[in-house]
């Protein structure tokens, strides 16, 4: 692929540093897409879905660029934990999720017109968490990082720490599926 222009259906900063970092200065054009879904899903095709939709609601009007969008979804025996609403949510989260690993799955959806390319995939992380007392959970909940993030963490800031073991890519935890983006496009390699 060779688009002339590269739209991040995305505001999140996470995504968009991940993309330049790797040398790809895309359009920011955030989705106003509702993230509902029709029925149950698994977390895997949640996260590819609510990818979809938000493609598809960005892609509408620029049928010359390739459109990137992403979900990510954190995941303890298969029950998904979105963003903490409070830190009583917040602690609910981090306290299922401590001393025991859980999944990060991103999905990924592009969309690129000039090629009749529409793909959806997604990866998925293996995250291991030490068994945190209560009190660093709360420590925890007093920054402003777990707010705005699934699962009520960020992989990447203070949380960090209490990370004792990761089975896949990192960028996935942090946002975005870049191996998987990149052996999709071949974008971004050397």
């Amino acid at each position: 692929m060779t688009p002339e222009r590269i739209i991040l259906a995305s505001k999140s900063p996470r995504r968009i540093k991940i993309l330049r970092d790797h040398g790809i200065d895309a359009c920011v054009v955030p989705s106003g897409a509702e993230e509902h879904l029709p029925f149950p899903m698994t977390p895997a095709d949640t996260a590819m879905y609510l990818s979809l939709v938000k493609a598809e609601s960005v892609s509408e009007g620029n049928d010359d660029a390739l459109v990137i969008a992403s979900d990510t979804v954190v995941a303890v025996s298969g029950k998904i934990l979105g963003k903490p609403a409070d830190k009583s949510d917040g602690f609910r989260m981090l306290s299922m999720l401590r001393g025991r690993t859980h999944q990060v799955i991103s999905g990924l959806c592009i969309i690129y017109p000039p090629e009749s390319v529409r793909v959806c995939a997604f990866d998925k992380t293996d995250v291991t968490v030490t068994d945190m007392t209560d009190e660093e959970i709360l420590d925890y909940l007093d920054t402003p990082e777990p707010y705005d993030k699934a699962g009520a963490y960020a992989i990447q800031g203070g949380f960090g720490k209490y990370r004792t073991g990761t089975e896949g890519s990192i960028l996935n935890v942090i946002g975005f599926p870049w191996e998987k983006f990149s052996e999709i496009t071949g974008l971004g390699q050397d």
